[in-house]
């Protein structure tokens, strides 16, 4: 098979990076991709958002797969105009991908559908949100109503954060249009967990769970960001309550979906509190997680690329797919200055010491090259991954790794995976 995978980041590299390892895969090509990709797939210098021209080239080289990584592109419909070329795509809808686009259209189908989520608001008007965060007494999420790469949530402590953040986003525009309108919802108290699954529109395959950590520092503080972090297995994910997920949760959207006419077919990432009241949704996206997608595919024991296409040719998908039993530990590391302003073109030094053996795979998630120098090209320049059978030394291998890589301003949280360990009992839960 030729298959066109579109996207750049730490999430497209670990898609490349599983593809690769497919018998059936002929030709891997990716638009744009970046330096790690290049090492299993013919880079193009296509923007992932330049939708008529990663359509034609579909077209004209003959591919047989599109596999979309990115939100932005599908928000644009560019598994609309890859279908409409006749050609087998993975990835949602532009109606569809609206689950993510639109934290307003998601709420509100929440709310029609009786599937289980926080109080909310939706406004255009800072007065009338401000209102409303007072009503719930201020300890609130304000969330960009549009796409904001992972930094539209501002969760707050108090009504002053609250009426800060409302500001920030209706009156100074600090996210610009994304944040037109804002949602704000109550804060849910809980354990956070990524949920994934394949689907047809119909059926759920439910895969693995994992954890992110979203906060820019150690002990979930500071401001939200991409992800800093994420290990999977999440051990509070057992039997029962990924069959309650999928009967109060999953199904349910699937099928408000289908009656909207915004029929869902592809991965869908469920970002879930597991509240006292039970698991509730925080948000929806409409793609593999990113940093999660760099532990689910390490861990996952059988070939992607027809689970894939069986979810683009609307072939049947299986109950189940086989995962490896060990745990897997992805540490991002940061540019000085993210989730705020930061510098690129620094150069990066380590990168072939830190994937030394096995069990440590350094994906690229902010590189380039130039002058025939590797450097950084984004906030989050590389995950560091670690697998293996004993959670402790997982988390070990993953941070002896990226005690390896160096380039000016690097930072990263210290603490991934410290819920897990905590989970092991005193004994063994040293943080590194």
């Amino acid at each position: 098979m030729r298959v066109l995978l579109v996207g750049g980041g730490g999430r497209e590299h670990a898609l490349a990076w599983k593809l690769a390892q497919s018998p059936r895969l002929g030709r891997l090509y990716a638009a744009p991709g970046n330096p790690g990709i290049a090492a299993v797939a013919d880079c193009l210098d296509l923007r992932a958002d330049a939708l008529t021209e990663l359509a034609d080239f579909a077209e004209r080289a003959g591919i047989d797969l599109v596999v979309i990584g990115p939100e932005g592109p599908l928000a644009l419909g560019l598994a609309d105009l890859v279908a409409a070329r006749g050609i087998p795509v993975f990835g949602p809808t532009a109606k569809a991908a609206a689950l993510e686009s639109s934290k307003v259209f998601a709420k509100t189908l929440f709310a029609r559908h009786g599937i289980p989520t926080a109080r909310f608001g939706a406004f255009e008007d800072a007065e009338g949100a401000r209102a409303f965060a007072r009503r719930l007494g201020g300890r609130v999420v304000v969330k960009a109503d549009g796409l904001a790469a992972g930094k539209g949530a501002i969760v707050c402590d108090d009504l002053a954060g609250a009426e800060r953040a409302v500001g920030d986003l209706l009156e100074r525009r600090l996210l610009g249009d994304a944040g037109a309108r804002v949602v704000v919802e109550e804060r849910l108290e809980g354990e956070e967990v990524s949920v994934f699954a394949l689907t047809d529109g119909e059926r759920v395959c439910l895969l693995a769970a994992a954890q992110d950590h979203k906060a820019v520092f150690d002990g979930d503080r500071g401001p939200n960001t991409g992800g800093m972090g994420a290990y999977s297995p999440a051990p509070i994910v057992d039997t029962r309550l990924a069959t309650r997920i999928v009967d109060t949760i999953l199904g349910p959207t699937l099928r408000a979906m289908a009656e909207e006419g915004r029929p869902y077919r592809g991965v869908l990432y469920a970002g879930l509190m597991l509240t006292e009241a039970g698991p509730q949704v925080i948000e929806y996206n409409v793609r593999f997680g990113d940093p999660e997608c760099q532990v689910l595919m390490p861990r996952l024991d059988e070939d992607l690329l027809p689970l894939v296409q069986a979810v683009a040719e609307g072939h049947a998908l299986p109950a189940s797919v086989a995962w490896r039993p060990d745990a897997a530990v992805c540490v991002v590391l940061a540019s000085g200055g993210y989730p705020g302003p930061y510098a690129t073109g620094l150069p990066i030094d380590g990168l072939d010491a830190a994937a030394t053996g096995p069990a440590v795979t350094v994906f690229h998630a902010g590189t380039a090259v130039r002058d025939g120098r590797l450097v950084t090209a984004g906030g989050r320049v590389v995950g560091v991954t670690a697998i293996g059978p004993d959670l402790p030394a997982v988390v070990a291998a993953a941070y002896e790794a990226a005690g390896r890589i160096r380039f000016d301003g690097m930072h990263y949280r210290r603490d991934i995976a410290a819920r897990a360990l905590r989970r092991l009992g005193p004994a063994r839960a040293e943080s590194p």
